[in-house]
């Protein structure tokens, strides 16, 4: 298949401002309302819980049916699957701004938004792959990448003020007019002319869709139902954790996809996926870095605001405007590597990324205690963006350059189903260790504190036990009181939990370092020469299997 020039039919330029916003407004929605879940329960008669149950079906919906919107963009053409989901996204964040309760919320946001978005971000792999030569490809994923990223650091700015000046609708509204803008310019992009294609495996898509559903949702669940002991009021069946049952039901569903997919192979029927896929070394290895990059993502994403806005207290407004310094460093490294190094090594810079969000992550463990302030998040902040952007510069062009552009919908599929389960792990891993920590923390603080009665701390380590809700000092202070717990047993407690929360945060820090100490070592299995160049031109390396 022959790549049409990137200005055969659009300027560059348009090209990569179109898929850049659909990649930013796919992941703003992710990120954009965190700050703001009190806010929007209230709106619309229901609980904080209510709203989190429609984040996470968002997430599990993008992550059971992306490889299923990659499948139907090859079919119907990536062009045609990008419009058609900008219009069913439009409709579902039309249907956000307008909801007056919980169900029409979930039907909007959830369900409608992220079909949308599973038709969306595979088409952006493909359209890339289509419009631009292979050496070209390493600039713009580097720039609609960093377009995403910046929009996960943008997210809690954009909903804090929107929030705080206007109402938290006015982020949909304006999302309805950026897809209608995009679909617009849309119908200029390039595609390639499509041959007769093949039936899509209905079997492999529902059996796809079952075990990734499953096994995601058991994974975004376990913060409350807990990973093999289940929380009490957590969903368990034969006293193990609801969440352990779901993991291991949506990894067998997928081994028995696997083998139906084999057996269509066998048969000379075209799967929904080909096992052969990932047998490509150079494939498999980007799909691995994107999985642990999100998920390391992910994770600090989730301790960084917790620490600003809850620790610190500062406003939603405040607190986005503390991770302007990641979007910067992403931004410029995302785009000045290659720019201005254009044939140096992917792996060295993936590994330089790797390197940098460590030394990021190490920074805000060894300094974040009770004496810190807001400047201890600086420096790290931008080692992290820059590391981000690095990894944004390469991974996206290594991957889907590792296949024919015939395949570029399927590794879209991949690679965003990839992405999704890292963020859904590193929050729930983070989430997990953090409160767990800070729960044995606070519980054994209250129990060595001479200022609390034996009686109180008693009582304190049986209701406790479940888990620790990590909260501010004004939200512990006023149940305290409705508490009827005054005095100095009320301050050593608050003393207690200022020090839980803190090692609550150390610990998950350092789970997360751990993740990106993995994955220096994961990072061999990326090439060390450019996508279009030989493997002489940049010294040796790996060479796709298969």
């Amino acid at each position: 298949m022959s790549v049409p020039s990137s200005t055969a039919r659009i300027g560059a330029t348009a090209v990569l401002l179109t898929l850049a916003a659909g990649q930013f407004i796919m992941t703003l929605d992710s990120s954009v309302m965190n700050v703001s879940i009190a806010t929007v329960a209230n709106d619309v008669g229901t609980s904080v819980t209510g709203i989190q149950t429609a984040i996470t079906l968002y997430t599990l919906v993008m992550a059971s049916l992306m490889i299923i919107g990659g499948k139907i963009g090859a079919k119907i053409g990536f062009r045609r699957a990008f419009m058609l989901g900008c219009l069913i996204y439009g409709a579902g964040s039309l249907t956000t701004a307008l909801a007056p309760n919980l169900t029409v919320l979930l039907i909007g946001w959830s369900l409608l938004e992220g079909i949308g978005a599973t038709l969306i971000l595979p088409s952006i792999v493909a359209l890339i792959a289509v419009n631009f030569a292979t050496a070209e490809r390493p600039r713009a994923f580097g720039i609609v990448s960093a377009a995403g990223a910046i929009a996960v650091a943008a997210g809690p700015l954009i909903g804090g003020f929107m929030t705080t000046y206007f109402s938290w609708r006015w982020v949909f509204v304006g999302e309805v007019v950026g897809v209608i803008v995009i679909f617009l310019v849309a119908r200029k992009l390039s595609e390639p002319e499509r041959g007769e294609s093949p039936p899509i495996d209905l079997v492999g898509a529902v059996l796809t869709a079952a075990g990734l559903g499953g096994a995601v949702f058991g994974v975004l669940k376990s913060a409350e139902w807990g990973w093999v002991r289940p929380k009490p009021d957590g969903a368990s069946l034969l006293g193990i954790s609801g969440t352990f049952w779901l993991i291991v039901g949506g990894l067998l569903v997928l081994w028995l996809m696997l083998q139906w997919e084999l057996r269509l192979v066998n048969a000379g029927r075209v799967p929904l996926i080909d096992p052969a896929m990932f047998k490509n070394q150079r494939l498999t290895g980007g799909l691995l870095m994107f999985f642990l990059q999100f998920l390391i993502q992910a994770g600090v994403f989730f301790v960084i605001p917790l620490y600003l806005s809850i620790v610190l207290g500062l406003s939603a407004l405040d607190t986005g405007i503390r991770l302007l310094p990641l979007s910067v460093a992403l931004l410029i490294a995302a785009l000045g590597v290659p720019r201005f190094f254009p044939n140096i090594s992917p792996r060295l810079v993936v590994r330089l990324g790797v390197f940098g969000m460590l030394c990021g992550i190490l920074l805000l463990l060894t300094h974040i205690d009770l004496d810190a302030g807001v400047e201890v998040v600086a420096l790290p902040l931008l080692l992290l963006g820059a590391g981000i952007g690095a990894l944004a510069s390469q991974l996206g062009s290594v991957t889907v350059s590792s296949v024919p552009d015939s395949e570029s919908a399927e590794v879209g599929g991949l690679q965003n189903t990839a992405t999704n389960l890292g963020a859904s792990l590193g929050t729930a891993l983070a989430g997990s260790v953090m409160i767990a920590v800070l729960t044995s923390s606070l519980i054994g603080g209250i129990n060595t504190d001479a200022a609390i009665s034996n009686e109180l701390a008693s009582t304190a380590s049986v209701e406790l036990s479940g888990g620790v809700p990590f909260v501010s000092d004004d939200a512990l202070e006023q149940g305290l009181d409705t508490a009827g717990i005054t005095g100095s047993e009320a301050a050593a407690i608050l003393d207690a939990n200022r020090q839980a929360r803190i090692d609550g945060l150390d610990a998950a820090l350092a789970l997360i370092a751990l993740f990106a100490a993995v994955a220096l070592f994961a990072a061999q299995r990326i090439q060390t020469y450019q996508p279009g160049a030989s493997e002489a031109d940049t010294g040796p390396g790996p060479q796709a299997a298969g």
